[in-house]
């Protein structure tokens, strides 16, 4: 059954989303690009295998059932008319997450009890008992979206969001080993998919000189060696009864991803000053079965020479200890600046801002014929480098806004 499936993603990414769907699904697929994500026309088949190859939705959202509300009891009206016995039973489980844009309601929680109690009431009709609720690993996780005059529920047939692939470290919680938040396998598909680097072996070498828990270097393997990002994890799909006869079919889309893997063509490159984040990233390289594809060297970014003569440099680079020379250390910020160049301050004067000069003068001086991409919050930041920019793509890092600059890396000065 054909349906519009909705796919969110990071804003900014949506456009890259869209061309995804289509190397997907095919050339002829029907998608309408929104902010905030795409929809596209699909089945269960293409659920799975959007679930299963995309790098830049946040989930996999099936549409039941939508209409317009003013209050809470809309919404129960609303979700009663789904037929909820094809979906779940009283021995299932299930859970309720609403997003909201300039709705009138006054408590979200409440809009999401009343979701809740329609498929309970349904179910208890009909089957003399109750699904009870899970907000970790349920069976059927739903999703509600209010605008300011209509409302759309959603199964989310992905469960876990899908920038979880898998090969993270479960003893880490989300946090990379310095107990900073690692940036999202989904937002580093994206800075790729903006740089225009597909792992293809005429995009040429990949470096990563600030490269944390690994997120880009491993992310870019993975394309390069045409790893499926979903291949290693489950899917809340795989659990309810719609699929129920599409399982063999996925085992067969499944197989077929492993048999298509093959060894990376493109040198990918990647190091952090801190030989703990360097060792991290190694580690996760390893889960995530690309370590034959990534060299990883503890080196600072502002020593470090290029390993090719012509390349991409794509990071995110961060603050403290694992962006400072190797041997200056560094101390909490006390107050002082805005944005993201408040976070941290550096031994012996030094700060982010010089930092930035100083990679900057060093990529000039060795980085000739590279192209930069750098995502950061810092929307002053070619200043702050002294390079004039060619591109900025708005980015957004979760709650953070930030952009995507482009440099283009000539021998000498590229100043303002």
């Amino acid at each position: 059954m054909a349906v519009d499936l909705f796919l969110p993603c990071a804003a900014g990414a949506e456009t890259f989303l869209a061309d995804e769907c289509k190397r997907v699904l095919g050339a002829k697929t029907r998608l309408l690009t929104a902010r905030g994500g795409v929809t596209v026309e699909g089945d269960e088949p293409a659920a799975m295998a959007l679930n299963l190859e995309s790098r830049l939705a946040q989930r996999v959202l099936w549409p039941l059932a939508q209409g317009a509300y003013r209050h809470e009891h809309d919404l129960y009206d609303i979700a009663r008319s789904v037929r909820w016995t094809d979906w779940i039973t009283p021995q299932q489980t299930l859970r309720v997450e609403t997003t909201a844009q300039r709705s009138p309601l006054r408590s979200l929680n409440f809009a999401t009890l009343r979701i809740k109690d329609a498929v309970c009431d349904a179910i208890r009709e009909v089957r003399g008992e109750r699904p009870s609720v899970d907000t970790r690993a349920p069976d059927l996780p739903l999703a509600l979206h209010l605008t300011p005059t209509h409302a759309t529920l959603y199964v989310d047939s992905s469960g876990e969001p899908l920038f979880k692939r898998g090969w993270r470290d479960a003893r880490a919680a989300g946090r990379d080993v310095t107990g900073e938040a690692p940036l999202k396998e989904t937002l580093a598909a994206a800075m790729l998919a903006a740089a225009g680097w597909h792992g293809r072996a005429e995009d040429g070498a990949l470096l990563d000189p600030c490269c944390g828990a690994g997120t880009i270097a491993i992310e870019a393997a993975q394309m390069a060696c045409a790893i499926a990002p979903g291949l290693e994890r489950r899917f809340a799909f795989e659990r309810l009864a719609p699929w129920r006869d599409q399982l063999g079919a996925w085992r067969e889309l499944r197989e077929a991803a492993r048999a298509r893997i093959h060894a990376s063509a493109v040198p990918i490159f990647a190091g952090d000053v801190s030989f703990r984040m360097t060792d991290f990233a190694a580690r996760n390289a390893e889960r995530a079965g690309v370590a034959r594809a990534i060299e990883f060297k503890t080196a600072d970014a502002l020593q470090r020479l290029p390993p090719a003569e012509r390349g991409v440099l794509v990071l995110n680079p961060p603050y403290g200890e694992r962006i400072g020379a190797k041997g200056r250390g560094t101390r909490p910020a006390h107050g002082g600046g805005s944005g993201a160049s408040a976070r941290e301050d550096f031994e012996g004067g030094g700060t982010p801002a010089s930092f930035f000069a100083d990679l900057a003068s060093h990529w000039k001086r060795h980085y000739a014929g590279w192209t930069a991409w750098v995502l950061s919050p810092e929307m002053k930041l070619p200043s702050l480098m002294r390079l004039k920019e060619s591109q900025r793509v708005p980015m957004w890092n979760g709650p953070i806004e930030c952009r995507l600059f482009r440099f283009d890396m000539v021998a000498g000065s590229a100043r303002r």
